[in-house]
């Protein structure tokens, strides 16, 4: 990772993002990184731990969105980009969350995911790739078979699992 995860007060609030959950913690440190241009945490955080992802130095918003039953979420999204945060909003805020190709390829472009992948998952969710188990757990997408981008970012996405599980 670059010198900024060197840093002692990003590793140390990584690390105590890493106590509120390991999944939190690691999009923080790959959203950090630039590897993941945007992020969202679909799960509940509290005052506390919203300003602790926060001294992370990411930018945070809460965006609201409905299921199919009218019930209301929140969504924590966090990006070294504000304009991506500002994007996400005008473009999901007070939407109803759905899984059509448009949202999907959008989702995707946020999230850093290669193109070749959000097409093949949209065609096929979870078509066989040539990735090993380990390799593909570690990833927020599912890899398309043969995909030149996912190998380039292997490296760089266990550089960022290892330095959180020695917190």
């Amino acid at each position: 990772m670059s010198n900024q995860c060197h840093d002692g007060d990003l590793h140390r609030h990584l690390c105590a993002l890493k106590e509120i959950d390991f999944e939190l913690a690691y999009l923080a440190a790959l959203t950090q990184e630039g590897l993941k241009p945007l992020s969202r945490w679909e799960k509940s955080l509290t005052d506390d731990d919203l300003k602790l992802l926060q001294r992370t130095g990411l930018p945070t918003r809460q965006v609201r969105r409905t299921v199919k039953t009218g019930k209301e979420i929140v969504e924590t999204i966090f990006s070294r980009m504000p304009a991506y945060i500002q994007l996400y909003e005008q473009t999901f805020g007070n939407t109803p969350i759905d899984k059509s190709a448009r949202t999907q390829r959008f989702e995707g472009f946020f999230f850093g995911y290669p193109p070749c992948c959000v097409n093949q998952y949209i065609r096929k969710p979870y078509a066989p790739n040539n990735l090993t188990e380990q390799e593909q757990k570690i990833l927020f997408h599912w890899a398309c078979r043969d995909c030149k981008v996912t190998p380039s970012l292997l490296q760089a996405y266990k550089d960022a699992h290892d330095l959180l599980e020695h917190c």
